[in-house]
């Protein structure tokens, strides 16, 4: 009898608590003034001037020809017919529940997703290999310089051309950091028979119609009063979990998975 007591107490509880909750939520919603931001909104962030890209949460029931993608601007999950962009490699990663999205809607058919970005498998370290190059005065031709790299031993080419990783970290806070070559160059840099790429001191990172945009501000990653960031519009080529490959203005770069 005890027992069954405390299951009745539980049981009024728990239909109080979602008596309460229900009224609050609908009574909120009464009183709420009218704005842009639609009322059942899960993210008050919103596009930036021009963007057409939906921005929201992949849901449960994605397949290879559909999306199932609940927006950040509420309301209910909207289902996308993807086999096209699928069949295009236009599926930069593919969906799994909870993982945020950005997707481009055909506007000759809005239910048709052109392409789908998964930013939440973009978000991490992306690394590559850099090559260093021989560091020979300007004068001298290149074919010179494939010469001198042919002659030497066998042993001082391993040990002078080691290539070094370099990475790319996109946050969650949507801030970037790289990681390679010197900020600053050292006396023990210029004795050097060789050298190694300069890197872009990226700082943020954001979507704008699909498409990665990177800023970087100067190179010691601080902005001075009148300068102006060197933002990068970026292409993703390919996406995995372990893969990502971005074309950049002037190059083209593979990365692996940094864990």
């Amino acid at each position: 009898m005890h027992n069954n007591l405390i299951e009745t107490m539980k049981k009024a509880i728990l239909f109080i608590f979602a008596t309460v909750l229900l009224t609050g939520a609908c009574g909120s919603k009464q009183q709420q003034p009218a704005s842009d931001i639609a009322e059942d909104a899960i993210s008050l962030q919103k596009n930036q001037p021009g963007d057409s890209a939906l921005y929201g949460l992949a849901c449960d029931g994605c397949t290879d020809s559909v999306l199932v993608f609940l927006p950040y601007s509420g309301g209910d999950p909207d289902t996308f017919d993807i086999i096209t962009a699928f069949q295009q490699h236009r599926i930069y990663g593919r969906p799994r529940i909870g993982d945020e999205l950005a997707v481009i809607v055909n506007p000759e058919d809005r239910d048709e997703a052109l392409s789908v970005v998964n930013m939440e498998m973009l978000k991490g370290e992306w690394c590559y290999m850099v090559q260093p190059q021989l560091r020979a005065p300007e004068s001298m031709p290149r074919r010179m310089q494939r010469r001198m790299i042919e002659r030497m031993p066998d042993s001082l080419r391993q040990l002078m051309m080691t290539p070094r990783e370099y990475s790319l970290r996109l946050k969650r806070d949507y801030t970037v950091s790289a990681r390679g070559s010197m900020r600053r160059r050292t006396t023990t840099d210029d004795m050097s028979p060789v050298e190694y790429p300069a890197i872009k001191r990226y700082t943020d990172w954001h979507f704008y119609n699909g498409q990665l945009i990177l800023k970087a501000d100067t190179i010691a990653g601080f902005s001075q009063e009148g300068d102006v960031p060197d933002i990068d519009t970026v292409q993703i080529r390919m996406l995995t979990a372990d893969s990502l490959i971005l074309e950049f203005p002037d190059h083209t770069q593979e990365y692996y998975r940094k864990e």
